[in-house]
C-alpha cells in the first residue's frame, strides 16, 4: 500500500504532479484552484526533484509557457478555473494544432463571465468540443474523488503522449476544496534528455543532430492542401481516441430500468439518489463517464435496449445530455433521455434527483 494521508482535492493534485516526474508548471492564480499553485510553491519541488515551478503573468503567459515547454517532450502543465480556460482557448488550440502532449486541469465555477467562485459543471462543451478556434479535440478525464485527482495525473500525461495532444483533467470547485483520505502515486523520475528522444522519437526540440534534418514544431500551415491534410490526420486520431479510449464506470445497471448518468461531483450525488430510488423500489442504475472525451457512447449504446429512460444530472443548463441523446440516437431505438440540473454553483440534492427522476421519466411513463 502507498502512503495514505487526508488531503484536500487541489493539494492531492499538486502532489501527484510532483510524483509523476512532471517538469513544468506555469499557471496564474484563480479561486477555487489556486492551492495547486500554492501547494506547488510550498513543496518547492526544484530542490527535490528539478521540476520548474512559475507563476506567469497572467493566463495567456501561462499557457504559451506550456507550449514552448511542451515543444522540449517534457511533462509540463498548467491548472486554473472557468474563465482563466477561455483566456487559454487560443494557446491550447495552437498545442493541439502543433501535436503537443500536456496536461491542463480546470477546476471549474459558475459562470458565465465571472460568476461564482463555487462549483459548476458548466465547462463541459468549452472542453469536450474544443473551447478554441479549429476542429480539435483534447482528452478529458473527470475525476469524481480525491483519490481519482491523484489518480488522473499520471494517466492524463500517459494519454497525452500517447497520442500527442493536450489532455484535461476536468473536475470542479466542490471537489478541489473537499478532503479525503488518498493513497498517494510512488515517485516516478524525471526523463533526461536521451529519454526523451527514446521515448516520444525525434519529434521534439531536443537540438539538432547531424544525423537528420531540424524539427519544425508549429500549427501554421498556408498551402490549403497540406492544412486539409493535416486536418484529416487529426481527425483519424480523434476517431482512434474515441475506438481506445472510452472509460466509464457502471454501478447497479445490470437489472436497472432507469440510468442516472452523471460525472464528478454530481456522480457523487447520483449515487446517493441510486440507494434512495431502490429503496422505494425503483430499479434505477448510475453511468460514470470518466472520459468525457472520447464519451463513452458504446456502453450507453448497450444499456439503451434494456431500459426505459437516462437522467442526465449536471450542474449546468444541459450540456452533456447532448452526447447522450446522440449515442441514443445511433441505435435507432426510442428511449426517453431528460435533463436534470441545478446552476449558479448549487449543487443538488439525492432528493432533487430521485424527484427529477420519478417526474420526468416515471411519472410520464405513468
Amino acid at each position: 500500500m502507498g502512503e495514505l494521508r487526508l488531503m484536500k482535492g487541489n493539494e492531492v493534485l499538486a502532489e501527484a504532479v510532483i510524483r509523476c516526474g512532471c517538469d513544468g508548471y506555469f499557471g496564474y492564480p484563480i479561486t477555487p484552484q489556486s492551492e495547486i499553485m500554492e501547494k506547488l510553491m510550498e513543496r518547492q519541488p526544484w530542490t527535490e526533484t528539478g521540476m520548474v515551478v512559475l507563476q506567469a503573468e497572467s493566463e495567456v503567459a501561462a499557457i504559451n509557457m506550456v507550449y514552448g515547454a511542451a515543444g522540449t517532450g517534457k511533462k509540463v502543465m498548467t491548472s486554473s478555473s472557468s474563465p482563466g480556460v477561455s483566456l487559454m482557448a487560443e494557446g491550447i488550440s495552437y498545442i493541439a494544432g502543433a501535436e503537443l502532449p500536456c496536461l491542463i486541469v480546470n477546476v471549474q465555477r459558475g459562470g458565465p463571465g465571472l460568476g461564482t467562485i463555487q462549483p459548476s459543471q458548466a465547462d463541459y462543451f468549452q472542453s469536450v468540443k474544443g473551447g478554441g478556434h479549429g476542429d480539435y479535440k483534447m482528452l478529458v478525464l473527470a475525476p469524481s474523488s480525491v483519490q481519482e485527482m491523484n489518480d488522473f495525473v499520471d494517466l492524463a500525461f500517459e494519454l497525452a503522449f500517447k497520442y500527442r495532444n493536450p489532455a484535461m483533467i476536468l473536475t470542479d470547485g466542490a471537489i478541489g476544496q473537499m478532503m479525503e483520505k488518498v493513497e498517494l502515486s510512488d515517485y516516478k523520475k524525471r526523463w533526461t534528455e536521451e529519454e526523451v528522444v527514446e521515448k516520444n522519437g525525434s519529434w521534439a526540440t531536443t537540438g539538432k543532430p547531424a544525423s537528420r534534418q531540424r524539427n519544425v514544431i508549429t500549427s501554421l500551415e498556408l498551402d490549403s492542401d497540406k492544412m486539409e491534410q493535416n486536418n484529416l490526420r487529426f481527425q483519424a486520431k480523434y476517431r482512434r481516441m474515441e475506438a481506445e479510449e472510452q472509460r466509464y464506470e457502471a454501478i447497479q445497471c445490470d437489472d436497472a430500468e432507469y440510468i442516472f448518468v452523471a460525472y464528478g461531483t454530481s456522480a457523487r450525488v447520483c449515487q446517493k439518489a441510486m440507494e434512495i430510488a431502490r429503496d422505494k423500489g425503483l430499479k434505477v442504475g448510475l453511468l460514470r463517464p470518466i472520459t468525457l472525451f472520447p464519451f463513452p457512447k458504446n456502453i450507453v449504446k448497450e444499456l439503451a435496449p434494456k431500459v426505459k429512460g437516462f437522467l442526465s444530472v449536471e450542474m449546468n443548463a444541459g450540456q452533456m445530455v447532448e452526447d447522450i441523446k446522440q449515442a441514443v440516437y445511433e441505435t435507432q431505438i426510442y428511449r426517453k433521455v431528460e435533463f436534470f440540473g441545478r446552476m449558479g454553483g448549487i449543487i443538488p440534492s439525492p432528493g432533487e434527483v430521485v424527484d427529477a427522476l420519478e417526474q420526468k421519466l416515471i411519472g410520464e411513463e405513468k
